[in-house]
Parts: structure tokens; sequence; C-alpha cells
């Protein structure tokens, strides 16, 4: 795509995914994110080809970046509960094959939570699963995201991915998210020290597998494994954080979604700052303004508290 920021929001799928290619475009955007399927779980909805390929057209004609989907809340490779792995497992499948429509684009999910297993026997759960459900070929690449640690989750640090990625055949598939509020409250200052962030990502992980950004500010100080997302600007990470993240010479390359808690006039909000503190031209309020779309308040899912 072109040298303007990959910068976006999460979208609703209810009105089919071309609706959601020219709500992004109303937006300014040039990515989203949406949900698989209902993020509480359940079955996913079929496929329309016509709708499909009038997306991909939009994102063609609008030079948009890489999408990153959305798996399901419920999704749980490493639960307690073996039908809960079960599901975890098929949804993961199903959800995978149906992103083969959207080819080149990444699929993010939650590590998931070990229910007092403990993080070893939820990373090989992890694994295991991921092993089961990755077909080499596959042109979708699967994002670990970034946690913030709140009860028994996993990947609250770079080591806890990093082993997972270790334990995955093939892990030329899978790459890492990183959500700012939530390695923020897991114990990454990313306000203060950015740059020492991301060398400890680059000594664990490898820079190489950031493949995306959740850009939220958090409504909670650095270690608090609170994870409670808020606006951008009005949390404790505050405007200097994500100008220094949208400048930054790697990162302003990446897909950045916003999880924040708005409705889409906010959305369009943080997204022409976001582009300003990058340094880019800015579209007139009327022509990015949701209403140019269709879109209401309802067209974006509520993911602050995500």
């Amino acid at each position: 795509m072109s040298g303007r920021l990959c910068v976006g929001c999460h979208l609703s799928t209810a009105g089919g995914y071309a609706h959601m290619g020219r709500t992004a475009v109303g937006l300014d955007a040039t990515t989203f994110s949406f949900f698989t399927r209902n993020p509480r779980g359940g079955n996913a909805k079929a496929l329309d080809p016509d709708d499909v390929a009038e997306l991909r057209a939009t994102m063609r004609a609008h030079d948009f970046g890489r999408l990153v989907a959305h798996a399901p809340y419920t999704l749980n490779l490493c639960s307690a509960t073996p039908a809960t792995v079960e599901f975890a497992r098929r949804a993961m499948a199903e959800d995978l094959a149906r992103m083969e429509s959207l080819p080149g684009n990444y699929y993010n999910f939650h590590p998931g939570s070990h229910v007092k297993q403990g993080a070893d026997r939820g990373i090989e759960l992890i694994c295991e699963g991921l092993n089961q459900v990755l077909e080499p070929g596959q042109a979708t690449v699967v994002l670990l995201e970034t946690m913030a640690g709140k009860g028994s989750e996993v990947g609250r640090t770079f080591e806890e991915l990093a082993h997972i990625i270790d334990g995955v055949q093939h892990d030329e598939l899978l790459g890492v998210c990183l959500d700012t509020c939530h390695v923020s409250d897991g114990g990454y200052d990313v306000a203060a020290d950015l740059d020492g962030v991301l060398a400890e990502f680059d000594r664990v992980i490898g820079l190489d597998r950031l493949r995306a950004l959740h850009l939220n500010d958090s409504k909670n100080p650095v270690g608090s494994r609170k994870d409670r997302h808020e606006k951008l600007g009005q949390g404790h990470l505050g405007w200097d954080c994500f100008g220094a993240i949208v400048r930054h010479p790697f990162l302003r390359t990446l897909p950045m979604i916003l999880e924040t808690p708005n409705e889409l006039d906010g959305y369009a909000a943080e997204i022409a700052q976001l582009r300003m503190l990058a340094g880019e031209d800015v579209q007139p309020a009327a022509e990015s303004a949701p209403s140019s779309v269709g879109g209401t308040a309802q067209a974006c899912a509520k993911k602050g508290d995500a």
C-alpha cells in the first residue's frame, strides 16, 4: 500500500463485508477488524461470495492494508474443559477456512486462560490446538495477542508468547498483535519506554513476528493487569505515546486497529488525529463523517472492555 498509515477500527459484520469496507472508507480508514462469528461463540454465518468480492474491490480501490480479523472471545484453546477446547479448535479451523476468501490477511486471537492448570499446561494445550488447525500453505497468518494478565490469561509476557511459537510446527504461520493497553497493564511501560519495550520484544520473540497493533489507551496504570480500554489520549498512555508509535519507522508500517470505547464519529476523530501526528494530510470532516456511508453507532462492536 501507499506510505499512509494503515489504521482503522473494529467494525460490525451486521451489514455484511462490503458494508464494512464502505464504512471504513468513510472513516478514512485503510484497514479494520471484525469478529469472524458472534464474539460470544456459536456458528458462523455463511459467506456471500458477491459480498466478499465487493469488499475486496473496495480494498484494492482505496489502497487498504491487511485486515485483522478477530476470533470470538469464547475461543479458549487451553480451557480445563475438554468440550471448550474442542469448540475452540473446530471454530478456529472453520474461521481459517473462511479467511481464505480474503487471502493474505490476519486472524487474531487471545491465547486463552489456563483456568488453574498452570501456564505451562496452558501453553502445551495452545500449541496442540494450533498444530491441529494450521495448514501449510494457508494464506492467513494467525496472530497471538499480547494479554494484560487478568486472571489466568496466557500471553502476558513475551516469554509465554515465545514458548507458544516455539511449540508450533508451522511457526511461519504465526505472528503477534501487540495491544498497547494490554502490554501496559501487563507491566511493559510503552508510554515511558517504547524503544525499551520493543528491544525486549525483539530479544525474546523477534521483531519480525510483530505484524499488527491494537491501539488502545488504558484506564489503569502500568502493571495493573486490569484490561480496561480507554479512548486515545484520555488514559494512562496519552497522546505522546501514540504519536511516538505512528512516527516509529517500523511500527508505522503495521496495521493499527482501534478498540477504544467509541462510536463511529469517535473513531473517525481518533483516526484523523493519528494521521496528523504521523504528518499526513487528513480528509475534511464532512468527507470522513460516518453519515456519508450510512454508518450508525451500532455499526461498531463495543470492545472497550475487551
